[in-house]
């Protein structure tokens, strides 16, 4: 019963707050990726709270989802980054898999077609935004195009410097819109991304998760993470600003990124709304039927 209060009390104590990156240079070495931060339960109490946020959560998205049925504006969009291996499936499969479908967008990016790459690197991005009432949920997003477009020199330096720019006016621009973003960068270790690589080649049933380019993506690890510091540390604004996640803990990465949802839908207090007809009329007229 302790372990129950203390997670509860980390959820009041605002775990959005505790994960965001500060504004200034980013040096993920300084970020434990075994961290629990707002949680000192053990792995079994941890899936046990994450089971907890169950009914608020799906209570949450369902007044967001009708709000924006009767006129509402407002939406959710969550960016999930991070390393191959670092979770961003788990966290659609155990967070968003306590909400009704109905109101959730999944969009999952892959490498953009020559048809996406004429247009521009935001233009598959709008596509996918959640429409009013929904909450939208990105596997990778915009920001490939200052990760890989950088350590794999897709474009040129003065492309992708640039794009820093343009993706702080978009996400600016989504908010004034009526969009909360919420970017969360899924932090692990190297070590465990190759436990989690080796796991995969031991399970027959998981060879179809393994991707042999993850090796050689492997060999750039101190250039991704550079490119991630530059990532967070020049689009980390007030309007939609980064966290960190710890992620080598499965249980934990997963309640935390749920617990941070949670705890914007709350901010965002959305009402039911109310009847745009006489209830005891259309009671009686149901009656007589």
């Amino acid at each position: 019963m302790a372990k129950e209060k203390n997670s509860q009390a980390a959820n009041r104590g605002g775990l959005l707050e505790q994960l965001r990156v500060p504004s200034g240079p980013v040096d993920l070495s300084t970020y434990d990726t075994r961290a629990t931060p707002g949680f000192t339960g053990s792995k079994e109490d941890g899936k046990l709270a994450l089971e907890g946020l169950d009914a608020e959560v799906s209570d949450w998205q369902e007044r967001l989802y009708a709000e924006g049925r009767k006129g509402g504006q407002r939406s959710v969009l969550l960016v999930l980054q991070g390393m191959d291996t670092s979770g961003k499936g788990g966290v659609i499969r155990h967070g968003a898999g306590l909400m009704d479908p109905q109101g959730l967008k999944i969009t999952s990016f892959k490498a953009p077609t020559a048809a996406e790459k004429r247009r521009g690197f935001l233009w598959r991005i709008r596509q996918a935004l959640p429409e009013p009432g929904m909450i939208g949920i990105f596997d990778r997003s915009h920001y490939e195009d200052v990760l890989i477009a950088r350590v794999r020199n897709l474009v040129a330096p003065p492309v992708w410097n640039r794009r820093y720019g343009q993706i702080n006016d978009f996400e600016a621009e989504l908010a004034a819109n009526g969009v909360t973003v919420l970017k969360c960068f899924l932090h692990i270790s190297p070590e465990e991304q190759k436990l989690r690589l080796e796991a995969r080649l031991d399970d027959p049933t998981k060879h179809w998760k393994y991707n042999p380019g993850d090796v050689d993506e492997r060999k750039h690890w101190p250039a991704y993470a550079e490119a991630y510091e530059a990532a967070l540390e020049r689009c980390n604004s007030p309007e939609a600003p980064w966290l960190v996640i710890p992620s080598d803990r499965k249980w934990y990465r997963n309640w935390a990124v749920t617990t941070i949802l949670l705890e914007t839908l709350r901010s965002l207090d959305p009402a039911w709304p109310t009847a745009d007809f006489d209830v005891d009329t259309e009671k009686k007229r149901l009656a007589a039927t």
